[in-house]
């Protein structure tokens, strides 16, 4: 099983591919993702890399951990565990009322 790895600090200009080609020199990834903004469509500067095994994640995080990727100094650390969404629905609220008076 692999490792999540965190990758901040990434230049906007970063993909998933050129992500994945930097962290290859580590060991074997089994998948690079660069988190995209949905209302802008511009990176939101962060992503995640999978790495196959637990002493390639420990490779990238040590080669790579403050090293310059497209002219910016990426941070690179185990990821965390994500935490449960809150429910985002519309439901729930008070509604809208009547006017109540007169005019």
């Amino acid at each position: 099983m692999g490792k999540k790895l965190y990758v901040g600090n990434l230049s906007y200009n970063t993909d998933d591919a050129s992500l994945q080609q930097v962290f290859a020199g580590a060991g074997n990834v089994e998948s690079a993702r660069v988190i995209i903004d949905r209302a802008t469509g511009r990176s939101k500067g962060f992503g995640f890399v999978e790495m196959s095994s637990d002493e390639d994640a420990a490779k990238a995080i040590s080669s790579f951990d403050g090293q310059e990727v497209d002219g910016r100094k990426i941070r690179v650390s185990e990821a965390k565990p994500q935490e449960p969404r809150q429910n985002r629905g519309f439901g729930g609220g008070g509604g809208g009322g009547g006017r109540g008076g007169r005019y």
